[in-house]
């Protein structure tokens, strides 16, 4: 998995009825774009995240098209 900031982690939900959360990437923390990532979610919490198989990271320009 590769990021850069501004980049937006999706991390799905895990059961039935859960929603996924998105936050934007705000820093790397690895090296050439690895995880941890430091990430602030929609509701305000942020956190230091190595993403699972659960996560997918998105790109601004994915939003473009």
């Amino acid at each position: 998995m590769h990021a850069s900031e501004g980049d937006q982690l999706v991390q799905h939900g895990r059961i039935v009825g859960q929603h996924d959360k998105v936050g934007e990437i705000t820093q790397v923390l690895g090296e050439n774009g690895t995880p941890p990532y430091r990430v602030r979610f929609t509701d305000g919490h942020e956190a230091v995240m190595s993403p699972g198989p659960d996560c997918v990271v998105t790109h601004p320009a994915d939003h473009e098209r």
